[in-house]
Parts: C-alpha cells; sequence; structure tokens
C-alpha cells in the first residue's frame, strides 16, 4: 500500500513536436521545481478527425513524439520530480472530446473507437512502463464515452497488462458520480473548474464556502468508491470573473486580476489539504515557454509564473501532509 499525494502542475499542454527539448523548455521545468512542486502530469494530445470519427491517428508534423517525452521525464526526474503521463485525444473538428461518441445503438462504431483508443493507450502505457512513470491517466472528459462500463473496464484490464503502476481516469467536475467504473481505477481524478465565485470580485472566504460544499459531494463519492480523489486538473485564470467560470479561457478581453486568481488557490488549499481521502493537485497549467516575468501582471491566462498564485503555491507545498489515517492508493 502507498501513500499518494500529489503536489504538482500539468507540464507542457498544448506543446508540438519538439516542444519538450527546447531550451526554453528545460528553463521553464526548473522553474516548475522551484515553487515546490513534487509532480508533473506530461499532458499532450493527439487527433480523431471529428467527434464521430472511429480512428485516433499520430501527426507525425504535430504530435509530440516518445523521444519528446522521454526527454521531458529524464529531466524531469533529474528535478526530482515525479511523473504522470496523460495522453489525451482531442477532435479536429473543434468539437470537445467530452462529445466524442456515436447514436446508443451504434455498437459497431463504438466497437471500432474502443479498439482504436485502448491500441492509442497501450502504446503510452507501455512507454510509462519503461520510463519509469509513477502514475497513468487513461482519458480525460471524456463525457460521452463513459456509459460504456464494460469496454472501459476491459481497456483497463489490458492496461494494467503492460503498465504496473496507480492508473486514474480525468472526470469533468459535476460528472463523477456517473461513471460506474470507477471502482476499477487506483485513483479518481477529475478536473475541479467549479465554480466557487458567485461574481467577480468574491473574496477567498465565500469561495472557501463554496468549496465545502464540492467536498461533501466528493467525499459522498469516495465513500461510494472507496477511492482516494485526485485533482488532476485544477486551475483559474489571472482575470477578473475567472472564478466564476474556472474552466474558460475563451474571453480575452477581461480585466488582469492576479487577486481573484490567488484566492481560488488558496481557498480550495485550506479546504481540501488535510482530508485523508483528498490525493492532491496537478494545477492548470505550467507552459514549456514562460513569458518574461516582468510580463506577469499583464498576462491572464492561467501560469501562475510571477504572480500572486505562485507565492501561494510555494507557501502550501512547503507544508508537511498528515499521514495518519490518510486513505491508502492500492499501488
Amino acid at each position: 500500500m502507498k501513500d499518494i499525494f500529489v503536489k504538482g502542475f500539468t507540464y507542457g499542454w498544448n506543446s508540438s513536436r519538439g516542444s519538450y527539448r527546447t531550451k526554453q523548455a528545460v528553463e521553464s521545468l526548473k522553474k516548475l521545481k522551484e515553487t515546490g512542486s513534487e509532480w508533473i502530469a506530461l499532458a499532450f494530445y493527439t487527433y480523431q478527425e471529428t467527434y464521430s470519427a472511429t480512428e485516433i491517428t499520430f501527426d507525425y508534423g504535430y504530435t509530440i513524439t516518445d523521444r519528446d517525452i522521454a526527454f521531458a521525464v529524464k529531466q524531469a526526474k533529474l528535478h526530482g520530480l515525479k511523473i504522470c503521463l496523460k495522453p489525451v485525444v482531442n477532435c479536429k473538428d473543434g468539437i470537445w472530446r467530452a462529445r466524442i461518441g456515436f447514436p446508443e445503438e451504434a455498437d459497431f462504431y463504438w466497437e471500432k473507437w474502443f479498439r482504436s483508443y485502448t491500441a492509442f493507450l497501450l502504446h503510452y502505457a507501455e512507454l510509462a512502463e519503461e520510463l519509469g512513470c509513477e502514475m497513468l491517466c487513461i482519458g480525460c472528459e471524456m463525457i460521452g464515452t463513459e456509459s460504456r462500463t464494460e469496454q472501459w473496464s476491459a481497456l483497463i484490464d489490458n492496461v494494467r497488462k503492460v503498465y504496473h503502476g496507480p492508473i486514474t481516469y480525468n472526470a469533468n467536475h459535476g460528472k463523477e458520480d456517473g461513471i460506474a467504473w470507477l471502482d476499477k481505477l487506483d485513483i479518481i481524478g477529475t478536473s475541479a473548474y467549479y465554480p466557487v465565485a458567485n461574481e467577480p470580485g468574491t473574496g477567498e472566504e465565500t469561495m472557501m464556502e463554496n468549496w465545502e460544499k464540492v467536498k461533501e459531494k466528493l467525499a459522498i463519492l469516495h465513500e461510494r468508491f472507496q477511492k482516494p480523489i485526485l485533482f488532476v486538473e485544477i486551475g483559474c485564470r489571472s482575470a477578473s470573473g475567472c472564478a466564476t467560470m474556472p474552466w474558460d479561457f475563451t474571453h480575452t478581453d477581461l480585466p488582469f486580476s492576479e487577486e481573484e486568481q490567488a484566492d481560488f488557490y488558496s481557498s480550495v488549499m485550506k479546504v481540501f489539504w488535510n482530508e485523508p481521502w483528498f490525493a492532491g493537485f496537478f494545477w492548470w497549467d505550467w507552459s514549456t515557454e514562460l513569458y518574461p516575468a516582468e510580463k506577469a501582471k499583464t498576462n491572464t491566462g492561467f501560469d501562475i509564473y510571477g504572480k500572486k498564485a505562485e507565492q501561494v503555491v510555494k507557501q502550501w507545498y512547503k507544508k508537511p501532509v498528515i499521514q495518519k489515517d490518510r486513505f491508502h492508493c492500492k499501488h
């Protein structure tokens, strides 16, 4: 039995082939480590053509390569970081991957898609095993697929034949309790983009009250499946109003507000840190190429480099985690 508490960030999302192997990426990873992080979620994606396509393809001109992944894993380990490998499928037509699906009666299409997705995932499960990655995430926010319990269960059984570390799945916030096969995982993961602000400028105290409501629901989920719960994604942009919609990346006209972002970070840390069933954070996200430090006060993205939220993370990530009565991960 092993305790896992993740003090981490997602690293390198939206990167293309070669991006992990640049001088800027190496320097960025060093700065990530300086936050007190102990983990990274190495998250990358390839495409299927449309939300209803049955084949997942590798784009040799764009997709992160195995060589890129091996380089990033080696660099991370040099800094003493553990790695959760997180391969993701996106839709080239721009439709959110949560919509991947077919008519319910179209079992033929589902079988083709799961055959392709299983092959995709087994490739990275083998790579995670070979590179010594300490966790594997087998999917992200794929709501339209989640009712296919038998196929997901078979996929997990196949993954376990080649990867022997802990396995998680990244559900979407508010949708976690609709997945019947969470008992097959070692850790239940979710994208915790819960809207904990009531309006722009909502303070930390109100956010904490709203996080308490989230915690009550997730405690019930833990009781049902007897698994630790990990925020595989969580974050909030440094822009006014973003704590009312932490998932948002489209409203680029919103004014800069590092206070709202910092309050979002601080409030959830205070509410969840010492819960015995809680397994930690992969904050969204840390880029391979950071903006210059002097531009931190005008950047309204998810990155926290040079912002107040970075100081919040440094303070919390230095804190010990109470191990007594903590819930154990199977692997």
